[in-house]
């Protein structure tokens, strides 16, 4: 399968430019507006690329032929990959993110205003006062006072960008035992910065089984985005990493959602399935048995649905005896953070999972994150950005989250 990106200075302008190199039998994945690149570019204006996707001749991504599949057998060891949708991280402790996009400059300008204006009405005291102890103290708490105030816009920052009022304390609470009382400001901002990530810890990075396939399942509340989700994991194992995947439902309630499987299970040219029962999960497993992943929606539906979640369970413990499996719990970074705990709470009574966070480009504060992380222990993996497939998605990024929970930009 082929899959190339056309500009035009409209869609049709582009999709012309598709057919002229690829022919026709195109399949059209994604329309966005982009910006001119180079210096130059600001004079151009914007154009419209297309996404398109086209299937080669003699190409097939189904099941494998029966006299194949005896040739195929699984490997003893497997290579560690690089992983992939992963940016470059950012290293620590250079510059410290450039003191956080100037929120150290913040903090020094507010301190030495806070100085100034203590100096001035401390001033008469002063004239008024002949206790020759009086200058040291004087000194020592503005010492004190510089420290608290730093402390304390950290502090605001955190809960400005909606991280719980526990947690918050907890990693002030850290840095103000922890740091010797004669430590500079600039210390004690990388000690929180440093502590924060490790909390946060490395993306979790999915691997496949040591046999047979890995059975991912992807869980979570209606309208969080697990069908497209999958869609773009889908789509990044297939096309970047030459895997062979396939596709499974098990969300009988919502026929859009199946047929939205389906027709990205077209474009990708990977097996697509419709499973109703355990017994039915089981045989398409089987069925898939040289594949190296198959992706599972499941409904999504109320946590205060208890039969809901009993068949839920039910399904994802039924292929232990079969497979290895995977649990993803997919949550929209915009849902109210007691929701979250709320529905993790019931999840984790299901499975055990690791996080996946959607739409961070529908919300402008990311405190979700890291409370979840502290709240369930579970480890983060994919953070979403948008709709686009295969685009919009990425491991979840440590460094560029803590940075934009101080303060810095986006």
């Amino acid at each position: 399968m082929i899959i190339k990106k056309f500009q035009g200075k409209t869609k049709e302008e582009a999709l012309e430019s598709a057919r002229k190199e690829l022919g026709d039998g195109i399949v059209e994945m994604n329309v966005k507006t982009v910006k001119s690149k180079g210096f130059l570019g600001m004079f151009k204006g914007t154009k419209i690329e297309v996404t398109v996707a086209k299937e080669e001749e003699n190409e097939r991504y189904g099941i494998l032929p029966k006299e194949e599949k005896k040739e195929i057998k699984p490997p003893v060891e497997k290579p560690v990959e690089k992983p992939v949708l992963e940016r470059e991280p950012d290293k620590d402790g250079d510059g410290l993110e450039e003191k956080l996009d100037t929120l150290q400059n913040l903090i020094e300008k507010q301190i030495s205003q806070q100085q100034t204006v203590r100096q001035q009405e401390a001033a008469p005291v002063a004239e008024e006062s002949n206790k020759p102890e009086e200058p040291e103290k004087k000194e020592e708490s503005k010492e004190d006072k510089a420290r608290v105030n730093f402390l304390r816009l950290l502090y605001n920052k955190m809960i400005d960008n909606e991280i719980n009022e526990k947690y918050a304390n907890e990693i002030i609470d850290e840095i103000d035992r922890n740091c010797k009382p004669d430590v500079t400001l600039d210390y004690m901002l990388s000690e929180i910065y440093q502590r924060m990530i490790l909390k946060l810890g490395k993306p979790y990075v999915m691997r496949e089984a040591e046999r047979g396939p890995k059975v991912v399942f992807f869980v979570g509340p209606t309208g969080v985005g697990k069908t497209t989700t999958i869609a773009k994991i889908a789509s990044s194992f297939r096309v970047e990493r030459k895997k062979k995947v396939a596709l499974l439902t098990a969300d009988t309630y919502r026929i859009a959602a199946a047929e939205q499987l389906r027709t990205y299970a077209n474009i990708l040219e990977v097996p697509f399935r419709v499973v109703y029962t355990e017994k039915e999960t089981l045989s398409t497993i089987e069925e898939f048995r040289e594949y190296d992943y198959i992706l599972v929606d499941t409904t999504g539906h109320s946590p205060n649905n208890e039969a809901q979640c009993e068949n839920m369970s039910d399904l994802i413990n039924s292929v232990d005896a079969v497979a290895e499996k995977e649990v993803f719990l997919v949550l929209s970074a915009s849902t109210k953070y007691r929701d979250l705990m709320k529905t993790a709470d019931i999840y984790k009574e299901i499975a055990e999972y690791k996080l996946i966070f959607t739409k961070l480009d529908e919300t402008a504060t990311m405190g979700n994150i890291y409370n979840l992380r502290i709240y369930t222990g579970a480890a983060l993996s994919y953070v979403t950005c948008g709709q686009s497939v295969p685009d919009d998605i990425e491991y979840f990024n440590p460094q560029s989250t803590v940075k934009q929970l101080l303060g810095g930009r986006r």
